[in-house]
């Protein structure tokens, strides 16, 4: 009889631990944002659908977006925008941006199109993105990726 304080000892520091482990883990990954769609407008204006991705293992409020676009070398300007959109945990939304693009981004473009070729872009800039019951961030962005001609849709690249 004598070891059994030692065993209710034992015991509770053995429940008190297991009680502090079991929640998820929260973590705050860096966004990312890709182009999903590009059309361009009969006034040589471009659509852009911006694929926004949250990685994080919680909901993210996506606050502002400012990102320069290269096309080929040339810069095209920069999508800017204030979606105050929130992506829930490892997921992805799409917003859409206008932008009147440089002149020589144009020429890029029209070449592309009409020689059916794929199109390089570049984007890089800042998210700002705030995590649930956080403080805003401000993410670095940097991606490189292309577009190709929706078959059927003149002006369309996904």
């Amino acid at each position: 009889m004598r070891f059994r304080p030692k065993y209710v000892l034992i015991t509770a520091l053995t429940l008190a631990l297991a009680a502090c482990g079991g929640g998820a883990v929260k973590r705050v990954s860096e966004p990312a944002a890709s182009i999903q769609q590009l059309t361009v407008g009969n006034d040589g204006s471009w659509d852009v659908e911006l694929r926004l991705r949250n990685y994080s293992s919680m909901p993210m409020r996506f606050d502002t977006v400012s990102l320069t676009v290269k096309v080929g070398d040339e810069s095209a300007g920069t999508l800017s925008a204030t979606p105050a959109l929130s992506i829930g945990p490892e997921s992805a939304d799409v917003i859409k941006v206008h932008l009147q693009p440089a002149s020589s981004a144009r020429i890029v473009m029209a070449d592309s199109l009409a020689g059916g070729r794929s199109l390089f872009y570049e984007l890089e800039g800042t998210i700002s993105a705030t995590p649930e019951e956080k403080k805003q961030r401000s993410f670095e962005v940097k991606s490189r990726n292309s577009l190709n001609q929706a078959p059927g849709l003149p002006g369309v690249l996904r």
